[in-house]
């Protein structure tokens, strides 16, 4: 019950197990091909051009840097947490300069707050984390999205590695012009796979650029293969995308609305559920992401005993981090989990618990 990897059900997993192909056997070509496809309608688009590449989230947030932007460009990351100071960390890396618009922990950065970073830096970019999962924030995209609806000549970058398939993505609506994502979060596939959608005006972007710092992250090398996936640059992770195709199939199987109700009502089971125990949600009620718990513990417990003692009973929950390691633990509640995960894991705690308090 970590934040991810995610419990991978049994359909998929059987995607995962067929025994290995080229990566020009029809029978994958067109399962890749039905991926392409049905990525975008994921995040209720219907002209993001989708990228499928061996790698993680992280590898999806760096080809949106090194394709878009350089030296000559200002980044305006708007953090809420770990996560989202990581794309801080990849634009030093790539000596874009930037500059950070950072919340308290447990808060998020306010519509008004971005409008006048927007207005003092004009940055090229901004990239904002949906949801961090070192602190269970989801950040108001939707209203970050009315405010950059002004100056469209700023891409909106967004981090969705925690937040794709559990919570409402609108990429067209909200203007998006990357979304980076992995595959083993709410998407309930294995890892392996940077999941990146790139819109229209991104990818004019790009091809504006004479080159980029980067060989195997450059989106114009991997666009011929997502156009025609018999094409070879770099070979896919055939299992992985198997495995990805079929994990897709299900999420739009149960349905998009339906899948987004089961997660905020087990994001407000399991919360319910441990509040008896004294574990109270670390963010603000306001921005409480429907992906996942950060909980802070009651003072009679600690925090490794208790992880260890839930782990005896089998379910392994998360540390914290940062700032508040060891006075907060993580659960998730995405992708494939449901009623019967969060069953287990509130036994699991309330056993757990019960060893510290006894008189």
């Amino acid at each position: 019950m970590i934040p991810g990897p995610t419990p991978v059900v049994r359909p998929i997993l059987d995607a995962l197990g067929r025994p290995t192909v080229s990566h020009q056997y029809p029978p994958f070509v067109e399962a890749f091909r039905q991926a392409l496809e049905d990525l975008p309608r994921v995040v209720r688009s219907e002209a993001a051009a989708p990228f499928l590449v061996a790698g993680a989230g992280t590898l999806g947030m760096e080809m949106a840097l090194v394709n878009l932007l350089g030296p000559e460009d200002t980044l305006l990351v708007v953090s809420h947490g770990y996560f989202g100071d990581r794309w801080a960390e990849l634009a030093s890396a790539f000596g874009i300069p930037h500059e950070v618009l950072c919340a308290e922990w447990g808060t998020a950065v306010s519509p008004d707050e971005l409008g006048a970073a927007l207005e003092r830096l004009r940055p090229a970019a901004v990239a904002v984390t949906h949801v961090d999962t070192s602190t269970g924030t989801a950040a108001p995209v939707a209203d970050y999205a009315r405010v950059l609806s002004e100056r469209r000549g700023t891409l909106l970058l967004l981090d969705g590695v925690a937040a794709t398939g559990g919570i409402d993505e609108r990429f067209d609506e909200w203007g998006v012009d990357v979304l980076a994502t992995g595959a083993q979060k709410a998407l309930g596939a294995p890892p392996g796979l940077a999941v990146v959608l790139v819109s229209e005006r991104a990818l004019a972007r790009r091809r504006a650029r004479d080159r980029v710092p980067a060989y195997y992250a450059d989106l114009l090398r991997w666009a011929p293969v997502m156009d025609d996936p018999g094409r070879y640059f770099s070979t896919p992770a055939v299992n992985e995308v198997l495995a990805f195709a079929t994990a897709l199939r299900l999420v739009l199987e149960e349905g998009l609305d339906a899948r987004y109700a089961r997660h905020a009502r087990l994001a407000r089971r399991l919360r319910d559920g441990v509040a008896p125990l004294g574990f109270v949600p670390f963010p603000r009620p306001e921005h409480l992401a429907d992906t996942l718990s950060v909980l802070r513990i009651p003072e009679d417990v600690e925090d490794a005993a208790l992880r260890r003692a839930v782990a005896e009973r089998g379910v392994v929950i998360a540390p914290a981090l940062g700032p508040i390691a060891g006075r907060a633990v993580r659960i998730g509640h995405m992708g494939n989990v449901g009623d019967a995960e969060i069953d287990r894991t509130l036994d699991a705690m309330t056993a757990a618990v019960g060893t510290f308090r006894i008189s």
